[in-house]
């Protein structure tokens, strides 16, 4: 058996057992895809971020994510919390750079006692969509990507309570291949002084509600930018675990801001 470096951070997290979990493995070289896909079922997290040092010299690492079921195109919270293992290993290393197959080039930097992590924005247009407000159980504005590296849709409710109500039908959400994210306004006196709430819904990707989203806001962070007429804000996703970031635009990039830990270190053991 081989012994692979493993790592359960729980990222856009100031404490354990909040934000989202992500597993972290480094490895020599890339095994097959099936290998990948078995290891991230049987971490059985959102994701599984896998890391190979980068040879192109473009990078620090290459960087592949997998869910339980699928390879995903971009991941933001396994990204941070790749970046918060390398500058852990690393205390004089000021950031980390990942190139990936779908999503180009990721950076995490330090920002003061956090990181920031930087993803491409996705862009949204108004769309209607019947299905999938009927699949949550919502009424809402729909809108759908026009750019960016994965199908998403943003759902926009008249208000927080709305979105922390929903209880939507998961079977049928997951014959819809988009990822969900149902926001709104915060309300005054939100948690954490947030100025948007949101709740991301994936279980066509084989995550039924996932925790903290980075991907979700890359979308995010263009669509409120414009609504509230400033390129910073704080968004909480009101999960279970539930997660703060702050969201911001900077040369055509969404910035998103926050903290991690790490729950688990050890050895994930593979066959030769």
């Amino acid at each position: 058996m081989k012994a692979v470096p493993y790592w359960h951070i729980d990222a856009f997290a100031s404490r354990p057992f909040a934000g989202n979990q992500a597993a972290v493995m480094l490895l020599d070289g890339w095994p097959a895809d099936s290998v990948l896909q078995a290891i991230g079922e049987e971490n059985n997290f959102a994701e599984t971020a896998f890391l190979v040092a980068d040879e192109t010299g473009e990078a620090d690492y290459e960087l592949r994510w997998f869910t339980p079921t699928s390879e995903v195109a971009l991941c933001g919270h396994a990204t941070l919390a790749s970046g918060h293992v390398l500058l852990t290993r690393e205390g004089a290393r000021e950031r980390a750079t990942f190139r990936t197959r779908q999503s180009g080039l990721l950076e995490v930097r330090r920002a003061g006692g956090a990181y920031e992590l930087s993803l491409p924005v996705t862009r949204v247009e108004p769309r209607a969509n019947a299905a999938l407000l009927a699949a949550l159980g919502a009424e809402g504005e729909c809108f759908e990507s026009v750019t960016g590296a994965e199908q998403t849709a943003i759902v926009l409710l008249e208000s927080e309570a709305a979105v922390r109500a929903l209880r939507p039908d998961l079977r049928a959400l997951g014959s819809i291949d988009l990822m969900a994210i149902c926001t709104a306004r915060a309300d005054a006196g939100s948690p954490d002084g947030a100025d948007v709430v949101s709740r991301v819904f994936v279980p066509a990707w084989g995550v039924d509600e996932d925790s903290v989203t980075g991907a979700a806001h890359a979308a995010l962070a263009p669509f409120w930018a414009e609504r509230l007429g400033r390129e910073q804000f704080t968004a909480h996703q009101a999960s279970r675990r539930g997660g703060v970031l702050t969201c911001r635009l900077e040369g055509g990039r969404a910035w998103l801001g926050g903290t991690c830990v790490t729950v688990v270190e050890g050895r994930f053991f593979l066959p030769d």
